[in-house]
């Protein structure tokens, strides 16, 4: 069996060190690439993906010149050509130029280099999302950035789009929070939904189902404005609205479930609901097969998920909500939907033995249970 790269390893190696070291010597005489290289080498190693990141901007700041505007510019002459701005796959960059960033971020926030930091950011963003970096300027300089931020929101670069509705997202994953008001990025929302590319319209989406964790009633009213202004192409708005109402529909939110035109009290019943075990050891999969049937007289729209409950490994339980199927059921018709869920565990989501419970959610209500022991892993 071949065994996996950790991202860690092909994101940020000798190999990409060796090649920045390369870049920078042809745009800076006497940069000392042999140095540079054997700094960054000797810690990066022992290091995960963050920390790497850091110790190669660490090392930047050393042997560039001290001078923030000076290095900055030099960065920005040793990025390779950019020659897809109009592009329309959904690609992040190469981790090789995230150090450029990060050091922009610690060494060039500041109100001297504001502008000269703030038009780096928005070319180093094609080769390697600069949402990370974007942060520190918002919290720091919030007016000054989100006026940049708007302005970039109609750059014809699908990169520099994407990074206005990624960067001022206000869940960011593994990066810091920003003190912005959960509206303040509204005003460009509402320039890029209607956006031509799906790697913009997708951070859109995440970036409101951020908001609806927090303000479900502005994420409605905002993709409500959306749909009425007719802007976005209606196949890319029906994707936009359900990416952002992913979390509301597996929370069951009633609003959610309106929003999209469906009944929150659909007429269905659960006819069976089998496990193919009553004992499933933790790594194992749990198959599950349901049969719903309408029991009224109008055809049913149904969203169906599986609901977790699940022992920890600590003690207490948690649950997890996981995507299932979408169902059309005609008056008096049943259907039977199966899937094979695992339980296994994850970063997030340690399992430990004990009782489980796996609920049927139809519509965001729970219409059926069944309990099954999770066993220690084989």
């Amino acid at each position: 069996m071949t065994q996996s790269i950790p991202l860690k390893e092909s994101a940020m190696n000798r190999a990409r060190v060796e090649s920045l070291a390369g870049d920078l010597s042809r745009v800076a005489a006497g940069f000392d690439a042999d140095g540079f290289i054997a700094t960054v080498m000797d810690r990066l190693p022992r290091l995960e993906l963050k920390s790497r990141i850091a110790c190669v901007a660490d090392a930047l700041a050393s042997y560039l010149p001290t001078d923030v505007g000076a290095a900055t510019k030099i960065l920005i002459a040793a990025l390779p050509p950019h020659d897809d701005a109009t592009f329309t796959g959904s690609d992040f960059g190469l981790y090789t130029y995230a150090p450029y960033s990060d050091w922009i971020a610690r060494y060039g926030c500041t109100r001297e280099n504001l502008d000269t930091s703030l038009d780096a950011l928005k070319e180093m963003t094609k080769h390697f999302t600069a949402e990370d970096a974007l942060r520190y300027f918002l919290n720091a300089y919030p007016d000054e950035t989100m006026k940049a931020v708007s302005q970039w929101s109609r750059d014809p670069d699908y990169h520099v789009r994407r990074l206005v509705s990624e960067g001022t997202r206000p869940k960011l994953p593994w990066s810091s929070r920003i003190t912005l008001p959960i509206d303040a990025a509204i005003p460009v929302l509402d320039e890029l939904f209607a956006d031509s590319s799906r790697f913009v319209t997708q951070s859109v989406a995440n970036h409101l189902n951020d908001i609806t964790t927090i303000d479900p009633e502005l994420a409605l009213a905002t993709l409500g404005r959306w749909r009425a202004a007719n802007r976005q192409r209606p196949k890319e708005m029906e994707f936009l609205i359900r990416q952002s109402l992913r979390t509301l529909i597996k929370k069951g939110h009633p609003g959610a479930f309106e929003f999209l035109g469906l009944s929150t009290t659909p007429l269905v019943e659960v006819i069976t609901l089998r496990l193919d075990a009553t004992e499933v050891a933790i790594g194992d999969g749990l198959g599950i097969d349901c049969t719903l049937r309408a029991t009224g007289t109008t055809t049913e729209h149904l969203v169906i998920d599986y609901v977790l409950a699940y022992p920890r490994a600590r003690g207490s339980h948690a649950e997890a909500v996981f995507k299932g199927t979408t169902l059309t059921l005609a008056p008096g018709e049943s259907r039977t939907v199966s899937r094979t869920q695992p339980l296994r565990s994850t970063s997030g989501r340690k399992l430990g033995p004990g009782t489980g419970r796996l609920h049927i959610q139809v519509n965001g209500r729970r219409v059926a249970e069944a309990a099954f022991e999770l066993l220690p892993s084989r």
